[in-house]
């Protein structure tokens, strides 16, 4: 009975260790960054982005990140942002499904490329678009508080997605474990 009981726990400790690690970091740009003359339409083209997934914009000074509207966005109009951070390290969650509009808030810096269109899809199966799409209505996100990290002196890689565990692999090791208790 001991050994059910440690096979349980052990399920429910691989479960609980492999949902939050299917969340996606995506730095924008890659190793670019955040920076003028930069295709974010192309970035994003192929990347599926979910719930749960991060932007991480890195940048130097004289740049921000704005969260927009849809209409801002496609007009580069700055300064009606829903948010706005200048730390040279945004980090954004993506909570909900729809599409986020981010674009720098320095004049001409936007329409130097300087923006940026995600689409937040519910499944997997539909990708990111680079600009607004003229046919499908999509309401704004609501505000979101951006907060800068805190300096721990680790630095964000250079990658655009992080370590994930597959969930086929987490599911053969918590068989694996069940075997090992439920036999030995």
């Amino acid at each position: 009975m001991a050994s059910f009981v440690a096979g349980i726990v052990c399920l429910i400790v691989v479960l609980c260790s492999a949902v939050p690690s299917l969340a996606t970091v995506y730095t924008v740009g890659d190793s670019t960054g955040w920076t003028l003359s930069y295709d974010y339409t192309t970035w994003t083209s192929g990347k599926t982005f979910v719930p749960g997934d991060n932007l991480v914009f890195n940048y130097g000074s004289g740049h921000t990140v704005d969260e927009v509207s849809a209409n801002d966005y496609s007009t580069c109009t700055v300064g009606n942002s829903i948010s706005t951070d200048s730390s040279g390290a945004t980090t954004i969650p993506l909570k909900t499904a729809g599409t986020r509009y981010f674009i720098c808030g320095i004049v001409g810096h936007c329409g130097s490329g300087m923006k940026l269109a995600v689409t937040v899809s519910a499944g997997a199966t539909t990708t990111p678009s680079g600009t607004p799409s003229s046919s499908t209505t999509t309401s704004p996100a609501p505000p979101t508080t951006i907060t800068p990290p805190t300096s721990t002196g680790t630095s964000i890689p250079a990658s655009s997605s992080s370590a994930t565990v597959s969930p086929f692999v987490a599911v053969l090791v918590t068989f694996v474990a069940l075997f090992k208790f439920v036999l030995f």
